[in-house]
């Protein structure tokens, strides 16, 4: 008969030796975490009879049959899980990212009509708490009275819906913005076509030239860049980035130079090579700076020397978060600098793009570009009618 294993009480007071462990069980391929478990206590020393033998003592139990219940608990916990496969993103289009750069903007609208027509029947009172909404969205006091006369005139004592009055506003912000939404047509007779750029601190001016220049360059113009920011080291660096991106060359100088002188160069420079586009990066200043304001018309007196026609057009950056304070930006600009055309930026930030609405029934200059985002593809060409659909809150499908 085969000799019994030796036991747990033997190994632990007697005196052969302790057998060697067995081998580690192989674990499944399923990775589970170790748990410890409490540590039993040891058992206070017994005596043992002296007539005890080996045999008489029962052998430790052996490993389960099956898996105990903790193990599987254990082990259910670190399944892997099924990889989900993400679905490529698909790109929006143009219409789509206006429709969401102007979600403050048409939240803010919506929200607070919704609020003014709990009535089912227009009302004086209702008239001239939406004529308030409005005119507190910066769409201006005329287009807010424009909508309001509308409604006046058409559902007056009759029942309307927020859905009704968002229609309205989509018509007549369509009318203030149609004639004004006018493309930057390049002029291919005159070469170089000269674009200075100006505007207040942070209004985007140097990000708008590199989208330009990135437009224009696909378009298959030759462009040239001058960095005219000379204040900025910074605005430098950034344009000559520009200018690696799009391959188009860019004329600097080191900081603190002259910006009539590198405007003078870089005009002259472009005539003699032949280029399609010139555009010059001017510092950001603001508008109520005479010694600032003087610089610019400087800058411009010399760009005529070189070419009487130039600059062919002097493009006014707004930032659309500035609010009201973009109305006198285009009013001192453009009575020093002679402003042709507005761009737009920054009307993803802002819960007030209906300032654009108030400077087009003002000034009546053309907007040649909006800008709802930092990458390339978020400045396009103004169009009145997307505008108008997306601050009043309706989905484009195109």
């Amino acid at each position: 008969m085969s000799e019994k294993k030796t036991g747990f009480f033997q190994r632990l007071f007697g005196n052969q030796p302790v057998p060697s462990p067995a081998p580690p069980e192989v674990l499944p391929e399923t990775p589970v975490e170790p748990v410890t478990a409490p540590v039993p206590a040891a058992p206070e020393p017994q005596t043992l009879p002296e007539t005890a033998k080996a045999n008489d003592i029962p052998p430790p139990p052996g490993p389960p049959e099956t898996t105990p219940d903790y193990i599987e608990s254990i082990e259910d916990q670190f399944v892997a899980p099924t990889p989900v496969v993400a679905e490529p993103a698909q790109p929006q289009g143009w219409f789509q990212r206006l429709a969401s750069g102007l979600r403050r903007s048409s939240d803010n609208l919506t929200t607070s009509i919704t609020s003014v027509f709990t009535k089912r029947k227009l009302d004086a009172a209702t008239l001239d708490e939406l004529e308030d909404v409005l005119i507190q969205a910066d769409l201006g006091i005329d287009t807010a009275t424009a909508i309001t006369e509308t409604l006046r005139r058409d559902r007056f004592d009759k029942d309307v819906s927020g859905d009704d009055v968002r229609t309205v506003l989509a018509s007549e912000v369509e009318k203030v913005l149609g004639p004004i939404a006018r493309p930057l047509v390049i002029d291919a007779s005159k070469k170089p076509f000269v674009i200075l750029m100006i505007g207040v601190n942070g209004s985007g001016k140097t990000t708008t030239i590199g989208k330009l220049a990135q437009k224009f360059t696909r378009e298959g113009r030759s462009v040239m860049l001058a960095a005219g920011d000379t204040f900025r080291a910074a605005a430098i660096e950034q344009l000559q980035v520009w200018g690696q991106r799009t391959g188009a060359p860019v004329i600097a100088r080191p900081a603190g130079a002259d910006a009539s002188g590198l405007a003078f160069d870089a005009v002259t420079q472009a005539k003699a090579e032949g280029r399609d586009v010139l555009i010059i990066d001017t510092a950001g200043r603001l508008q109520n700076r005479d010694e600032l304001m003087d610089e610019l018309e400087k800058v411009i007196r010399v760009i005529k020397k070189v070419d009487p026609e130039a600059p062919h057009a002097t493009l006014l950056t707004l930032d659309a978060t500035t609010g009201q304070n973009a109305m006198k930006q285009v009013e001192i600009f453009g009575k020093r600098a002679g402003v042709t055309g507005l761009v737009m930026t920054k009307l993803d930030g802002t819960a007030r793009g209906g300032i654009l609405v108030a400077i087009a029934k003002t000034f009546g200059l053309p907007v040649h570009f909006i800008g709802v985002g930092e990458g390339v593809e978020d400045l396009e060409p103004f169009e009145a009618d997307d505008f108008a659909k997306a601050i009043a809150g309706f989905e484009m499908s195109r």
